[in-house]
């Protein structure tokens, strides 16, 4: 894991999205070149499937439409490519994205988090800070050709969120789930945020890890195509989400667990337990389980994932302070307040 940049990103939707595509050109395109990922999502060109998640995209979020538009150009790909690729999740829901988050309540709520993706990103992929015209700014991590919002972000809107991938089996032709997140950094507060999930057409599935500032709940949230389930993280313990279903309705509705997954949620639930004292980086760290570790390096690589970033979020009233780390047991390379870098990390230009 190395080489994250941090970059700004300014203007319409249109340039916001061209900007960040030109910041991934490269290595979308050596990446669509070889990639059997790539190749399995542009299996749907020109179906219906596609042509429907497309028109509620448009209908539905004509800003983010106008971004991807951006994005397209930005990277020098048709539209309906870049626009397949940012629907790669809903369309395949073996698609290489992880994550392991920490959910820690209280008066200072924290959610730490280790951004799994596809190992062939390495290297290419940025905590971007965006003032996007007509909305407040954030700060997210971004892939090469993917819009923001389906990692981990923080907006000066004052919401926190972490985002982690869900295999539920059931697609409908609704608005895609990164689309879906990216809208989400446009909320006001976490009721609008709850409204908008549960007021959108969806096509896949995600789970959220939310909270707001101004606002004490921590709240844990899986949505899919078929359901929408809401928790809140109880003060007394902290908690812990891989990549399956585990509030009901969704637990009971079909989908993938992977071996990863299941160890992972398994090992860091029982890592918390207790008063083991080991905080919430260190859990995220651990390769206890040499098959399945929690830290997916390239070594020690379970799966299709690597894990790319470590975010440590700390929502106080009225602020959010956190790190951003490239490996979890090391010093973070950016401090970050609300959607702008504090300062950089030591050995960083």
């Amino acid at each position: 894991m190395a080489g994250l940049s941090y970059i700004e990103i300014r203007g319409t939707p249109f340039d916001a999205g061209r900007a960040l595509g030109e910041f991934g050109a490269a290595a979308l395109h050596d990446y669509a070149r070889r990639s059997a990922v790539w190749a399995r999502a542009m299996r749907l060109r020109g179906s219906a499937l596609a042509a429907s998640m497309a028109h509620q995209v448009r209908t539905r979020f004509p800003r983010v439409w106008e971004e991807l538009q951006g994005m397209a150009v930005g990277i020098g790909l048709p539209f309906d490519d870049l626009f397949l690729w940012n629907c790669r999740g809903d369309l395949w829901a073996m698609a290489p994205d992880g994550c392991t988050t920490v959910q820690q309540a209280g008066e200072v709520r924290r959610i730490t988090h280790n951004e799994d993706g596809d190992p062939a990103f390495a290297g290419h992929c940025a905590i971007a800070a965006c003032a996007v015209a007509g909305a407040v700014p954030f700060a997210a991590f971004v892939y090469p050709g993917s819009i923001a919002g389906h990692t981990f972000a923080v907006t000066d809107g004052g919401l926190a969120m972490t985002v982690n991938s869900l295999r539920c089996r059931a697609v409908q032709p609704g608005v895609p789930r990164m689309v879906l997140a990216r809208a989400l950094l446009e909320v006001a507060g976490l009721d609008e945020a709850l409204a908008l999930v549960r007021g959108t057409e969806r096509a896949g599935s995600f789970h959220l890890t939310l909270a707001h500032r101004n606002e004490h709940a921590l709240l844990s949230v899986e949505f899919s195509a078929q359901a929408c389930a809401v928790e809140t993280v109880c003060t007394s313990r902290r908690a812990l989400h891989t990549n399956h279903a585990l509030h009901l309705p969704l637990r009971a509705l079909p989908q993938t667990i992977t071996p990863s997954s299941r160890y992972r949620q398994q090992r860091g639930t029982a890592l918390l337990a207790g008063d083991s004292g080991l905080d919430a980086l260190q859990v995220l760290a651990d390769t206890g389980d040499a098959r399945f570790p929690i830290l997916r390096t390239a070594s020690l690589n379970s799966g299709a994932e690597s894990t790319l970033a470590t975010a440590d979020i700390a929502i106080h009233t009225g602020c959010i302070e956190w790190q951003v780390y490239e490996h979890p047991a090391r010093p973070p390379c950016f401090h970050m307040r609300g959607a702008r870098a504090a300062h950089r990390g030591l050995g960083l230009a």
